[in-house]
């Protein structure tokens, strides 16, 4: 080799080894960007996305689109620049995704979790805002607990304090407006039979001045029909106001989207209150691109969406089921709807 040669290659060297690094090393961080979407009135492999067997339903066009966001792990360095000086994904700490305290598969499993409990809620608001038969029955009864010798696992619940309960959470909102160490009547039906008993409510342990009664609740769907969610490989519970709205508009009069394509993304509780989530910017990218013009938005994350939403993108502002569907109902019509900002 001559000198000339070695002398070039000394020069490049440095260069190489930082390309060489650049393509292989491997960098804490992921990249965070629009993932895939879901038309939850369509069909995914031959299924709809959202089956509803046993009960008519109404026609439906337009599209109710759920929006996810997409995780690229094991990023080398080149690919974590690229994306951090790229407008299309942002760079987070992988510890944010991948806690160092979980492995892969059990952050997997806790995402598959929370998606499962995000389709429970979204039939149960359903049916409750359709006026349908929900049973809201003891699932547990704390040994120890104020409940303990009185309820019993089956129960079903009618009032508690006086106040009629639906869901969990007025059985909870109801109980915690009384002060501990007083008696409360609760209405139930056991056996077929409905009585009535006392218990004497305790000190919730997250929070001292509240009643609690050491129980714990569980809804159930009481129609002649089976609702199944046919998504699979997504997690997270995020898919939880769009699947209700699916629902809702399969077994109601009438179309939701007003045969648009309308996107959204929120938490639901079964009693139709929405929640906030998380990579809300990045689900805009998403349903821009997938055609929506119409994003629902939990209110909670109305400023973060206004910073970044596509040209052109409604952001209407949703806190409850009701809220969403009088929204949309008002946008199909002509009409105006609660929007961010």
């Amino acid at each position: 080799m001559n000198r000339r040669l070695v002398t070039i290659l000394a020069a490049l060297f440095p260069a190489l080894l930082l390309v060489t690094v650049a393509l292989n090393v491997k960098v804490p961080y992921v990249a965070l960007g629009p993932g895939p979407t879901f038309d939850t009135l369509g069909e995914i492999d031959g299924k709809a996305v959202v089956a509803i067997e046993g009960a008519d339903t109404d026609p439906t066009s337009g599209e109710l689109v759920m929006t996810t966001v997409g995780v690229s792990d094991r990023l080398t360095v080149a690919q974590a620049l690229s994306a951090w000086l790229g407008s299309r994904y942002g760079i987070a700490p992988r510890e944010q995704i991948y806690p160092p305290t979980a492995t892969r598969e059990q952050v997997k499993e806790a995402d598959a979790a929370q998606f499962e409990q995000s389709e429970r809620s979204a039939e149960l608001a359903a049916l409750h805002h359709l006026d349908l038969p929900v049973v809201l029955r003891v699932a547990r009864v704390g040994e120890s607990g104020p409940s303990a010798g009185v309820l019993r696992e089956g129960d079903r619940l009618v009032t508690v304090a006086g106040e009629p309960v639906t869901t969990a959470g007025s059985v909870q909102r109801a109980v915690a407006a009384v002060a501990p160490g007083t008696p409360v009547d609760v209405v139930l039906v056991r056996d077929g039979v409905e009585q009535t008993a006392s218990v004497t409510v305790g000190a919730r342990p997250d929070d001292p001045d509240k009643g609690f009664l050491g129980i714990s609740p569980e809804e159930v769907p009481d129609v002649p029909f089976d609702v199944t969610f046919n998504l699979a490989d997504v997690g997270g519970p995020s898919a939880g106001l769009i699947f209700s709205l699916a629902v809702v508009d399969k077994l109601s009069p009438g179309e939701l989207s007003g045969g648009e394509v309308v996107a959204g993304t929120g938490t639901i509780e079964s009693d139709g209150v929405v929640g906030p989530i998380g990579g809300i910017t990045h689900k805009l990218v998403g349903a821009a691109e997938d055609g929506a013009t119409v994003f629902l938005v939990p209110a909670d994350n109305c400023a973060e969406a206004q910073s970044d939403a596509p040209d052109g993108m409604r952001l209407v502002k949703v806190e409850t089921l009701e809220g969403a569907i009088d929204a949309l109902g008002s946008l199909a019509a002509g009409g105006d709807a609660p929007t961010c900002g």
